[in-house]
């Protein structure tokens, strides 16, 4: 079956939705120059700690909107995958592995979306996306991997469970659907996330005696930007795009943090790096295109009761969000 083009406004809206998506992990990326240049050191449960509660809290605030029903559960489980057990686990990882290692593991996220995505949401995600997703992979490998990076068993493992716990976090909120605007989701999950950080803060770190200056504006940068408005954003794409399209954005990560070091910490590349900076970059652009224009398969006739499982080029996931929970497919995060 021939694809038929898409309308050019509609085509518009999807570029934008993939522009505004490829801020949140475009932020993400620039977490370990913040963290080595202006965040105390060795301080992961604060960190994790910092990153969630205040800017839960304050959307919170802002919004005035708590959960309703099931949604008090549903949040409570998102904010834990998002949150609570993520950024605790991140950090764990980061302390113990190069940034090169932890980058590649979590490159393989898209990976785990499009095994998720076929039992859970029926969606059967475009070769295309798929085999760029592994070029990706390759490319953040060759970009960021070096033959002296130490491969701590407990830092390879705490990535891989924090890398499957946000796959989780993404084929969940695109099967629930949103009752809220990405905002509201925001701040419920981010709040939820922080309060479980808390008591392990107390119990293993406790509170620091004193923060610099500096310390207030790298928790403030990290909360404002590259978690409050960064998770908006985010589940704002969750609603809109294909499950594996957004998490090949994540790609953006280690292309990011790449250039802030080149840019802030002086850091140069190697012939190698930068044909791995190049190879993910390619197929970040070809996995979105591509998958965008995959043609659509036959039409199939499932058996009463059943519903066949689709392409993700031809998901409803590239509609609006819902405005409500049970609404089959939208993506909120």
């Amino acid at each position: 079956m021939t694809a038929v083009p898409a309308p050019r406004g509609q085509r518009g809206r999807y570029l934008g939705d993939l522009a505004l998506t490829a801020l949140a992990p475009a932020s993400w990326g620039t977490t370990y120059v913040t963290t080595t240049t202006l965040l105390p050191d060795d301080r992961p449960w604060l960190a994790a700690t910092m990153r969630a509660l205040p800017a839960g809290l304050v959307l919170l605030a802002v919004n005035r909107r708590l959960p309703k029903g099931e949604w008090w559960w549903k949040a409570a489980v998102l904010g834990v995958l998002n949150f609570g057990a993520f950024f605790p686990l991140l950090f764990f990882a980061a302390y113990r592995l190069p940034g090169g290692v932890a980058a590649t593991i979590a490159s393989v996220q898209p990976l785990v979306v499009a095994l998720l995505s076929l039992p859970v949401l029926r969606v059967r995600p475009a070769r295309a996306v798929l085999f760029s997703a592994l070029v990706g992979t390759g490319g953040v490998a060759l970009l960021t991997l070096s033959a002296e990076a130490r491969l701590d068993p407990l830092g390879i493992a705490a990535m891989l469970v924090a890398t499957s716990m946000m796959a989780v976090a993404i084929v969940l909120a695109k099967k629930w659907g949103s009752p809220e605007s990405p905002l509201v989701m925001a701040g419920w999950q981010l709040t939820v996330g922080g309060l479980v950080i808390v008591p392990f803060l107390v119990a293993f770190e406790g509170l620091p005696p004193t923060l610099t200056g500096e310390n207030v504006l790298g928790f403030t940068y990290i909360g404002a930007i590259g978690t409050g408005t960064a998770y908006a954003l985010w589940f704002r794409g969750i609603g809109r795009l294909a499950p594996t399209s957004i998490s090949l954005l994540g790609l953006t990560n280690p292309l990011v943090a790449t250039l802030a070091g080149l840019t802030i910490l002086g850091e140069t590349l190697t012939a190698g790096q930068a044909a791995g900076f190049a190879i993910a970059l390619g197929a970040l652009v070809a996995g979105q295109a591509l998958g965008r224009r995959s043609a659509l398969p036959a039409p199939v006739t499932p058996p009463p009761g059943t519903a066949a499982p689709r392409s993700e080029a031809g998901s409803p996931a590239h509609t609006a969000p819902p405005t409500t929970a049970p609404r089959p497919d939208p993506r909120p995060g």
